[in-house]
């Protein structure tokens, strides 16, 4: 299945959606922006799909927001905002599946954003981010002041923004940007059998923790507690825990995929 500006895959219970505006360095217009968070809710809803991948065509992986596309336009830059990057942002962390970022290149501006607020982030080599924004006198937006902080701390965020530091795979991965970085080379096959191997795991279970993570990141210790223990109940209800607990005593692997 393709679209102009969006290429989607399914393998292996792993849906790929591809940037495709590579001879912009998959710079977002809002076409784009539109359809990838369609794409994403699509995949939500297909019980086939256990892992969603965004990446990006060619040699990018998003140069952040195509200006030519928004200059001139009667809108302010609030509305542009509410209306695609942060629906699209607020969509990813929302989705009921891991999102895994494989940020094949240049990630930059609210391309930043996007590499930043996947559940699992994997760079190729050749891969860098940049937080461009005070190159245009903008404020870094679609939640790159909420993710990048709590990876790298504020000051060292702060630096970033203001300066416009590029930072290389090495250091990425170095400052907690990323998970791992592969070779250019095997990229994309090294991204599909990491996928892959997520898509094995548990996946009602997957959806509560990443439920959890998502609440705790803003609550006391002790709305955390009581949010694991209402959600330990559903964990437990489910035929993934019985399976799990099965395979256990049986000293043999779990299968939590089960044919439709």
């Amino acid at each position: 299945m393709t679209s102009d500006v969006i290429l989607v895959d399914t393998r292996a219970g792993v849906r790929t959606l591809t940037l495709n505006r590579a001879d912009r360095l998959n710079a977002a217009n809002d076409a784009l922006l539109l359809a990838l968070t369609e794409e994403l809710k699509a995949a939500d809803a297909d019980s086939g799909v256990r892992v969603v991948v965004i990446t990006g065509a060619g040699r990018g992986f998003c140069a952040g927001q195509d200006l030519g596309d928004v200059s001139g336009r009667d809108m302010t830059f609030t509305e542009h905002l509410n209306r695609t990057y942060n629906p699209l942002i607020r969509t990813i962390r929302g989705l009921g599946k891991p999102v895994v970022t494989a940020v094949n290149g240049v990630a930059a501006g609210a391309g930043a954003s996007l590499a930043l607020s996947g559940d699992i982030r994997l760079w190729a080599q050749s891969a860098s981010l940049i937080e461009v924004f005070s190159n245009i006198a903008l404020v870094p937006d679609s939640g790159s002041t909420w993710f990048l902080p709590r990876l790298v701390g504020y000051h060292r965020a702060f630096e970033l923004m203001a300066l416009a530091e590029r930072v290389n795979a090495e250091e990425g991965q170095r400052l907690g940007l990323c998970e791992h970085v592969y070779p250019d080379e095997t990229f994309r096959e090294d991204v599909q059998a990491y996928a892959e191997r997520l898509a094995a795991r548990p996946a009602h279970t997957l959806k509560l923790t990443k439920q959890a993570l998502n609440a705790a990141m803003t609550s006391t210790l002790d709305e955390a507690l009581d949010q694991e223990a209402a959600l330990q109940q559903l964990a437990g209800d489910h035929w993934e825990h019985e399976e799990g607990v099965t395979a256990f005593k049986a000293r043999r692997a779990p299968v939590f995929v089960r044919e439709e």
